[in-house]
């Protein structure tokens, strides 16, 4: 049903084979300390765990942002969604989207993949564009001023400014 992973094909909606899935997509900022060795082990961890819960998707972590796609049964990501917003490695969490449908997974055969953080200054302005509430478009704000304050290339510094 994919051209390439992460990029849909239409799906018929109506296809009672397609399994119904939960997604959630967010953004935040890294807490001081976390560095790439840290979110390497954030992976491996979530790859142990997700595939026993039969959550999917990928993690982006650059200049000390965190962007990711997770996807799965609506109970497991409610209960994952609660666990990250008490996680003290990150802070400024902002949901970008969440949805439930009948549809293939994007991401089918990754418990959990991390991938290159090159987009996420585009992926984060089309984030502020769209966002509606003012929670969501002032931590959106701080992260984008954040990344201009830095390199892609700072991977997990944070100076909280």
């Amino acid at each position: 049903m994919f051209d390439e992973p992460g990029l849909p094909r239409e799906a018929d909606t109506d296809d009672p084979l397609l399994p119904l899935l939960y997604h959630f997509v967010y953004c935040s900022r890294a807490s001081d300390g976390v560095d790439d060795a840290e979110v390497n082990r954030i992976v491996e961890s979530a790859k142990r765990h997700n595939a026993a819960i039969g959550i999917t998707g990928v993690l982006t972590f650059g200049s000390g942002v965190f962007f990711q796609w997770i996807e799965g049964p609506r109970s497991a990501i409610e209960k994952l969604i609660a666990n990250l917003h008490g996680d003290s490695r990150h802070y400024d969490i902002v949901s970008l989207s969440r949805s439930e449908e009948k549809r293939e997974r994007l991401y089918p055969n990754w418990d959990m993949e991390r991938v290159s953080a090159n987009d996420i200054l585009e992926v984060l302005q089309v984030a502020l564009e769209t966002a509606e509430d003012e929670s969501s478009i002032a931590a959106l704000n701080r992260i984008l001023k954040h990344l201009n304050s830095q390199t892609l290339q700072t991977l997990g510094q944070d100076n909280r400014s």
